[in-house]
């Protein structure tokens, strides 16, 4: 354990900036330290663990012999001692080394010489670098995807990004399944999550984590009672949670006072905690879109059974799929948007537009992370038929796609520009990105950066 922290503390900033110029083959030929003329014919796989050879599977002829293997990228060839790669046979079949700082000769555990070449950040790469590392960089670089990335190296990396995007979600479902005791627990839970579209997502799964799922099963025939361990245990069941102008009428028209009532009974009789209600935010503009809706929708799902993942399997069509999802309010919030506060224009039903978010969310990947764990193919590939006829998100990312030329054709495509946004631009992962990349091979000129100063430090962000 010790020599793989040790070897994964020698990945500095440049050695990081070594390891970018050589997967994408910036320079991709040298000379070895003993003279052999280097010609990288496949950069290899790269190995993000930093317990083992940087990239496998290299191929590469050295004085035109061809040669088949593993490559070491690091700042410094004493590196190789200072990790203790001297005596890891694991390193015996690295080929070459490739390093900043040729400051030693190297030996692999069996006393062979390995071949070491040194190799340079080129300076446009590095200005580059320090570009995307600016308050400027993101708008630059996605301008640049406007203007110079073709639409078969957009539609691919679109592809990558969506294919990416749901294995993310299956080892969240995965995740969910292990946590909560079973997949009609996850399928539950994810589904829960798409109600708090984005601003309440992750206190959807914690309340759903609050109620154990054989409770709620035991009190699934009946929805007032539904409704009153929903609403208690998201702590909206509390009068200081009701905005003081709509208390009056809420203590006035007395449901509100019954669900209270009913949930301190269930809270007693199988010891539950409420949430904090006040941590919930509005999803929308305008009143009508609190979070007691959505507790009513999930209310009456429940109550309806179609919340349940054998009838969810079940649906081999975006028509099944949607009736299965239909769902009205419970009858108190067909005219209310909040305990009290009257609502000739409250959504008595999920919107078309809610219910394909739901599918987008929670139908797609729940079927695909099944799939794969049951290793029944026909459920991932229903999963690929849904999303393919759902049609694309409107959002504030993909909104901010459109202005740079990218114009979502579907949901697929939605949900490819999300990961793009949330896992590498937000992250910063400039250096694992196919956009991030083209920026930095050099397809836009650098007038107003020529007399920037490269400061290495931040280019750890970018990695």
């Amino acid at each position: 354990m010790a020599r793989i922290k040790a070897i994964s503390r020698t990945r500095t900033t440049i050695t990081r900036q070594l390891q970018f110029v050589w997967r994408h083959k910036l320079v991709p030929n040298g000379e070895t330290t003993d003279g052999k003329e280097v010609e990288v014919l496949d950069a290899g796989l790269f190995n993000r663990r930093g317990d083992a050879p940087d990239y496998f599977n290299v191929k590469l002829k050295l004085n035109g012999v061809l040669w088949v293997g593993n490559v070491v990228v690091t700042e410094n060839a004493s590196d190789w001692y200072l990790n203790g790669m001297d005596k890891d046979k694991t390193y015996d079949n690295v080929i070459i080394a490739v390093v900043g700082n040729a400051d030693t000769d190297i030996i692999n555990s069996e006393g062979q010489p390995v071949s070491v070449m040194p190799m340079e950040v080129p300076q446009e790469v590095a200005k580059r670098y320090l570009i995307l590392a600016s308050d400027q960089g993101q708008t630059l670089c996605h301008q640049n995807v406007k203007e110079n990335i073709t639409r078969l190296t957009l539609r691919s990396w679109l592809c990558a990004l969506q294919t990416e995007r749901l294995e993310w979600q299956t080892e969240e479902i995965r995740r969910r399944a292990k946590e909560f005791g079973s997949w009609e627990a996850a399928y539950f839970v994810t589904l829960a999550r798409t109600f708090g579209m984005g601003v309440n997502g992750d206190l959807m799964e914690q309340w759903a984590k609050s109620i154990p799922m054989s409770v709620i099963e035991q009190r699934a025939d009946d929805l007032f009672q539904l409704e009153a361990l929903f609403f208690g245990q998201a702590g909206l069941l509390e009068l200081d949670t009701i905005p003081e102008r709509f208390q009056h009428d809420a203590l006035n028209e007395g449901y509100f006072a019954k669900l209270r009532n009913e949930y301190l009974y269930l809270a007693h009789r199988y010891t539950l905690h409420p949430l904090d209600g006040k941590q919930w935010q509005p999803m929308g503009n305008g009143r009508n879109h609190t979070p007691h809706l959505a507790f009513s929708f999930l209310a009456n799902m429940y109550y309806q059974r179609k919340t349940s993942l054998h009838a969810m399997l079940k649906c081999e069509t975006m028509t099944g799929v949607r009736n299965l999802l239909k769902v009205s309010a419970t009858p108190y919030w067909q005219t209310r948007s909040h305990f009290g506060a009257e609502c000739k224009t409250c959504a008595k039903q999920l919107t078309a537009e809610r219910l394909n978010l739901i599918v987008i969310n929670a139908i797609v990947p729940m079927l695909f992370a099944y799939g794969r764990e049951m290793s029944q193919e026909k459920y991932c590939d229903q999963a690929f038929d849904l999303i393919e006829v759902c049609k694309a998100e409107k959002n504030a990312i993909t909104k901010h796609w459109q202005q740079y030329g990218i114009n979502a054709d579907g949901a697929g495509q939605t949900q490819a520009l999300i990961q793009q946004q949330r896992e590498y631009c937000d992250k910063r992962q400039c250096l694992r990105c196919r956009f991030g990349y083209q920026y930095l091979k050099g397809t836009t000129k650098l007038e107003g950066y020529r007399n920037m100063v490269i400061e290495p430090d931040l280019f750890a962000e970018l990695y």
